[in-house]
């Protein structure tokens, strides 16, 4: 997998920072916000609508503190503790528990009758090694994206987590920004099922590639 983009760590920071509103918008919806772009751009200015539930303007809230921590924290090692971090920072104040910890319960997945293995079920270390272990940057970053949506580690908050923790890896290896449009989000969906189900990455990487990734040369 080709990279698209080669930007400097400094450029993609920026670059990330000039399309907040719009990732946290894209974030938001594909883990079932629904919101309009001006709402979030009125919550990002600290202005209230009145159109956001309580409930969503705490998860917008938990979205815009895990980014500022992401980009303060781009050089950090990724581990499995700091994708812990990453869901405490987005689902603090949100009455999920436990918090920044492996769920210990059966969840079920929309759409499909898969079920994920139980966090004590899985070597989520040897996993996280093995995709860190791929050399392309572009496709380590896709794939890790993948894997943190299929692996469910914890009770809520899953796809935006697994968005936050491969946009850190993406901005600190100049690979630009990976999002899903709202208007993709049901091809989107159709992918991630056959991929939960068959656990082949191969076609919703291909996907992600060709809608997903923005940057600049």
């Amino acid at each position: 997998m080709k990279n698209k983009y080669n930007m400097t760590k400094e450029n993609n920071i920026f670059f990330a920072k000039r399309k907040l509103v719009d990732s946290i918008y894209r974030s938001a919806n594909l883990e079932g916000i629904v919101i309009t772009f001006a709402d979030i751009y009125s919550f990002m200015n600290n202005v209230n609508t009145g159109n956001i539930s309580v409930d969503d303007m705490l998860k917008l809230k938990g979205l815009k503190n895990a980014w500022e921590y992401v980009i303060n924290h781009i050089d950090d090692e990724l581990t499995i503790d700091f994708i812990k971090k990453i869901h405490f920072e987005i689902c603090k104040g949100q009455n999920i528990t436990p918090l920044g910890e492996f769920r210990d319960k059966d969840v079920g997945t929309t759409g499909t009758s898969w079920r994920p293995k139980l966090p004590a079920e899985c070597d989520y270390e040897s996993g996280l090694k093995e995709i860190l272990s791929i050399k392309g940057e572009l496709d380590r970053c896709i794939s890790l994206f993948c894997w943190i949506q299929r692996s469910q580690m914890f009770l809520d908050g899953n796809k935006r987590v697994a968005n936050l923790v491969a946009n850190k890896e993406m901005i600190k290896n100049g690979q630009g920004i990976i999002s899903v449009s709202p208007e993709k989000i049901g091809e989107y969906f159709t992918r991630l099922i056959k991929y939960y189900e068959t656990n082949d990455m191969i076609d919703i990487k291909k996907w992600i590639y060709d809608n997903c990734i923005d940057g600049v040369d």
